[in-house]
């Protein structure tokens, strides 16, 4: 019996040690810091220029009817009611797509929001409500003539970074921009910027510069968005880097580690998206994990100081274009609209830089 008792014994302490072994880190170990980049870039328009190109008419007026959908994740019903209110207010008619408010949907609810607003006569643009993800597979069921011959604007940014690449591959504009933030406590000069460009005021910028860029011009039809998102249009029928003109890549992300980064990057390099841009933009990098355990740069003469610092040490030598860091769109507290899908011009000097469009 005592045999037995002392078995019964060391099984329940073995058990003990397992379930400690298993037990979540104590609430005093310190949080992983995150780190942004990016986000502080001082930037001034220095004028607007009214849109003259073949595109005009997807352009808004006050009192156009704009179809609010979420063709991504589903938003709260907060962020739908500021959408709504908000652009109520700017002047336009906001109409509801009939699943975004829904709890739960299915792949066939978004497409049928997504194919309702490009099929309404009466709505002149669509406003995502949010980002999220799931474009990847709307866009996987629509045929991209659908979006050509609809001729509608369509605004957003994030997982939406799918969509700019087909509207681009239609040849239509789109605009990265504000969503349902735009209208809960936002940056005033963002959204006043957006008012203007979703009228067809295109604004110019102009950036300060960093110790990374690389000076000089290019010319070309503004494309990406979200890194991680933009990777994932890669070979798709409606991937905007085989439209057979000149780009100029723009990028950014949020709450993805170097290692992540320089793994979407090394795509971007493998399938020649960096060789043959004519230039190319960093934007934001928010809330990055500040260590990496994984990829830290110290193998490759030393750790990696930024985003800023790993691309400069490891695409820059091979590529010969412009490169500008820190324009200020993005997951950040700011996120100045940008005209996709349109060529513009980015011109790097010593401690500067600027885009507009032509």
């Amino acid at each position: 019996k005592h045999g037995l008792r002392l078995a019964g014994l060391l099984v329940a302490l073995s058990c003990a040690l397992a379930l400690a072994s298993c037990a979540p880190a104590s609430q005093d170990s310190s949080e992983e810091k995150l780190v942004s980049e990016g986000v502080d870039t001082k930037i001034e328009v220095t004028g607007y220029s009214n849109y003259n190109g073949p595109s005009s008419s997807l352009f808004l007026a006050e009192g156009d009817t704009i179809a609010v959908i979420a063709p991504s994740s589903l938003p709260s019903e907060e962020q739908v009611d500021a959408t709504v209110d908000g652009l109520k207010k700017w002047g336009y008619a906001p109409v509801e797509g009939k699943h975004v408010r829904d709890k739960e949907r299915t792949l066939q609810d978004c497409l049928d929001d997504l194919e309702w607003a490009l099929g309404d006569p009466d709505v002149k643009a669509i406003f995502c409500v949010r980002g999220g993800y799931g474009s990847s597979e709307v866009m996987d069921a629509m045929p991209l003539d659908r979006i050509a011959s609809a001729k509608k604007m369509i605004i957003g940014y994030s997982d939406i970074t799918v969509y700019h690449s087909a509207w681009t591959s239609a040849g239509l504009p789109s605009i990265h921009a504000l969503m349902s933030a735009a209208f809960m406590d936002p940056p005033e000069d963002c959204v006043d910027i957006q008012q203007h460009l979703m009228k067809g005021e295109v604004p110019a910028y102009r950036c300060e510069g960093s110790e990374y860029d690389v000076p000089g011009t290019a010319k070309g039809v503004l494309i990406g968005g979200n890194l991680s998102t933009f990777t994932s249009v890669l070979g798709a029928a409606y991937d905007c880097t085989k439209k057979g003109v000149p780009y100029i890549l723009f990028v950014e992300d949020v709450e993805e580690d170097l290692q992540h980064v320089h793994r979407y990057l090394t795509i971007l390099k493998h399938v020649g998206v960096l060789d043959n841009a004519a230039g190319i933009i960093f934007g934001e990098w928010t809330d990055m994990p500040e260590t990496c355990d994984d990829y830290s740069g110290d193998s490759r003469g030393g750790a990696f100081t930024s985003v800023a610092d790993m691309f400069s040490r490891q695409f820059s030598p091979d590529l010969d274009v412009p490169v500008a860091f820190g324009f200020p769109a993005g997951h950040g507290d700011v996120n100045y609209p940008l005209l996709m899908g349109e060529e513009a011009t980015l011109t790097v000097s010593e401690d500067s830089y600027t885009l507009a469009w032509n």
